[in-house]
């Protein structure tokens, strides 16, 4: 990186295009879980023979459609966070309170992606029920999020302390 100004905008659209690939898949999921389920109505009460192999998908879909929503949730600072006391907080004070919490969140999806990456050496050779796919596909939902939350939290914690003495550039970074 030879200048701060053009790394800054590289990076954070790069996180950007991620962000949205999360919330494309999580949105294709929900297409499909909700496509799914109409199958099972359809199969239950049209041909009386109810597909047993929907309820294991859905809870995989599930797992993907929350975790991805989540990871893009922390990427955009649309996770639940009550900022009460920390507004009422001195400006600087309150810059270090978001790299803290930043730092935090990078560290809880770094424990997400061990932990992720322990259950799906664990569950590599056990196979989902109706399913036939390996209980790591379901445990890499939690995996990826943890991955994707360390890297959103923790650029943006070190984008911030890079320009921790800048003046906010937009109205839009000063909430953030």
């Amino acid at each position: 990186m030879s200048d701060l100004s053009t790394a800054f905008p590289r990076v954070e659209a790069f996180l950007h295009r991620i962000a949205k690939l999360c919330i494309l898949l999580a949105s294709i999921a929900l297409v499909v879980l909700i496509l799914t389920f109409g199958w099972l109505v359809f199969g239950r009460y049209v041909l009386n023979m109810t597909p047993t192999w929907v309820e294991q998908l859905a809870l995989l879909l599930i797992c993907y459609i929350t975790f991805l929503g989540a990871a893009a949730g922390v990427f955009e600072d649309t996770h639940l966070g009550v900022t009460l006391f920390r507004d009422m907080l001195p400006v600087t004070v309150q810059k270090v309170l978001v790299i803290l919490i930043d730092i935090v969140l990078a560290v809880f999806g770094g424990v997400m992606l061990v932990a992720g990456i322990t259950l799906m050496r664990f569950g590599w050779t056990t196979m989902l029920p109706m399913l036939n796919v390996s209980e790591a596909v379901r445990t890499l939902a939690i995996t990826s999020s943890g991955g994707l939350l360390m890297l959103f939290a923790g650029s943006r914690a070190v984008l911030r302390v890079l320009s921790f003495g800048r003046p906010a550039q937009t109205s839009n970074e000063e909430g953030r």
